[in-house]
């Protein structure tokens, strides 16, 4: 079974962000901040990561970048999920390693249509 990673400094957002996951046939595990999230990862990467943009102890951005350093953090998709909905910052979460971006508030089906796009379902 795929494995997604939810990080976001709310909890209310992971747990909406979780279920919708796991209702689309992944195994979820959840993190606060990037630092967090980072650690997580030492024991087993995910196949998918659903990251906050801003969050404290360490930002979306940083994360992503420091993934992408990781054995293998090459390989997992990465998909901003944010309030940041400018061509700037959508560059910039690009440029820092994200594969695709969702503005929030999302649902269901938006994020089914992008994990679509991004070849995670069929």
């Amino acid at each position: 079974m795929k494995r997604c990673l939810v990080v976001d400094d709310s909890r209310v957002i992971r747990r909406v962000a979780s279920k919708i996951i796991q209702d689309l046939g992944f195994d979820v595990d959840e993190a606060e901040n990037g630092r967090k999230a980072l650690n997580a990862l030492t024991i087993r990467m995910p196949d998918l990561i659903l990251v906050d943009w801003d969050m404290p102890v360490m930002d979306g951005l940083e994360f992503a970048q420091q993934l992408r350093k990781l054995p293998g953090g090459n390989k997992v998709v990465v998909v901003f999920c944010t309030t940041e909905n400018d061509i700037p910052h959508i560059r910039q979460a690009l440029d820092a390693g994200a594969d695709e971006y969702i503005m929030k508030p999302f649902d269901s089906e938006i994020v089914r249509s992008k994990l679509i796009l991004l070849g995670l379902l069929g």
